[in-house]
């Protein structure tokens, strides 16, 4: 599982951007949201996310300045986002390996490339740290044995979003993993957030929320029957659930980004 930290100052450009895929899809999880180039950079040092994708021109610190400071104190491989009259800081992207840069506005198709060679790249960063620190352990990296050993999500929180992923349309918790996994709900749940940064509840939220997303951009469907499809009994709580995460009612982001592109 990849670590995804999303940096945009815009918030509606940052919802479009965090509900656009489903990230689970491409074994990715945003584990947070940046509202600037120093609160990016602050995330970066205290999250060490795999993947950052950033605007350019932010406030305090712009997106360029963050991806250089930040590359000194963690590794990872960044997605430059920005407008037409940015793209002249091609080059300094360029010479801080920046994977992709991507213009304005943003397709769904063009963020899921450009997240694959992002994956790649990190995947290549994380063989070289590995083979660095187990220079004796080379063969086995390279064929691959180690490093899922090394890096992939742990084989209970693996469980815990595939179950996420089947049932989410019902009513589920956490407890309903503990007889499953044979462990207590408090260490599913500290083990959970640790790899995540999510207790399992608001993973399970989100991800409802981000199926929702992708019914109400058809804009085929009402509201009320999506809050059902999604495993919400109380209509109500759906909405002030949904509001919460994307920072609108449903119905307005159906209004706003139906069978749009961000």
């Amino acid at each position: 599982m990849f670590k995804v930290l999303l940096v945009e100052d815009e918030e509606m450009i940052r919802r479009g951007i965090r509900y656009s895929i489903d990230w689970l899809q491409y074994d990715c999880i945003v584990i947070e949201e940046a509202l600037n180039g120093q609160d990016g950079y602050e995330k970066i040092c205290e999250l060490k996310p795999d993947i950052i994708i950033t605007d350019i021109n932010m406030p305090i610190k712009d997106g360029i300045s963050m991806i250089r400071e930040g590359l000194q104190k963690h590794t990872f491989s960044s997605i430059i986002i920005s407008g037409y009259n940015e793209f002249h800081l091609a080059k300094q992207a360029l010479q801080l390996g920046v994977t992709e840069f991507l213009v304005k506005p943003l397709e769904d198709d063009q963020l899921i490339a450009a997240l694959e060679s992002a994956k790649t790249k990190v995947d290549l960063q994380r063989k070289y740290e590995v083979i660095s620190n187990h220079p004796q352990e080379t063969e086995e990296i390279l064929s691959s044995k180690f490093m899922q050993k090394e890096t992939k999500t742990s084989r209970y929180v693996s469980q815990m979003i595939a179950y996420v992923q089947e049932n989410y349309a019902k009513k589920i918790s956490i407890h309903d993993l503990v007889e499953q996994l044979d462990l207590s709900a408090y260490y599913l749940n500290q083990k959970f957030k640790a790899e995540t940064s999510y207790t399992f509840n608001e993973f399970l939220n989100r991800y409802r929320i981000q199926k929702s997303i992708e019914l109400l951009k058809t804009g085929d469907n009402k509201v009320y029957t999506i809050a059902q499809d999604m495993g919400f009994s109380d209509y109500k709580y759906f909405i002030s659930i949904f509001k919460k995460y994307a920072q609108i009612t449903p119905s307005q982001y159906q209004e706003h980004f139906g069978n749009k592109n961000l």
